[in-house]
């Protein structure tokens, strides 16, 4: 737990204040619980991860529940409106905003979007429903994004159109 701290805190620029930190403080707390045995022990500390939750998502604007998988170097660059369900995926290095949505298209299908390594989501960008996200891809701020987007793509617009990415 503690290492992937140290890791989160280099990747916020070791900036104690960035509340993309905090939130990650409290994801990493919430999936190191789970390793506590036994159960009796854990409850308490299940109820101390709920509190921390509850008080970031207040303060911040952050929903990142500790179910969701991610990478290493995961950053929110900037806080509030931030939501993501917990049936999505990260790879490593990725990167979202203010305001990103990261979630289902229906209730009825649990299904989120997975994202591959090194991307980008801009500010306002909703990402919705069984999608994949390729690796080295851009998503434009406030694009809408319901289809799969390939390796080395952009995504821009509403609903978003997938371009080649020139280097």
């Amino acid at each position: 737990m503690f290492d992937n701290i140290r890791a989160d805190f280099r990747a916020h620029n070791r900036d104690w204040g960035a509340q993309g930190f905090w939130a990650m403080i409290v994801y990493r707390f919430g999936r190191w619980r789970y390793t506590v045995r036994p159960a009796l022990l854990r409850r308490p500390l299940s109820f101390l991860y709920k509190l921390l939750y509850k008080f970031v998502q207040i303060v911040t604007g952050i929903e990142l529940p500790c179910e969701v998988p991610i990478g290493p170097g995961f950053i929110i660059e900037h806080a509030g409106g931030v939501v993501v369900s917990g049936f999505a995926r990260f790879g490593a290095n990725c990167r979202i905003r203010t305001g990103v949505v990261i979630g289902l298209a229906r209730v009825e299908d649990p299904c989120a979007p997975q994202l591959g390594d090194d991307v980008d989501v801009g500010a306002g960008a909703k990402l919705l429903g069984n999608i994949r996200i390729g690796n080295r891809v851009l998503i434009g701020a406030n694009a809408v994004v319901v289809t799969d987007v390939p390796d080395d793509s952009i995504a821009v617009g509403v609903p978003a159109v997938i371009k080649p990415r020139r280097r």
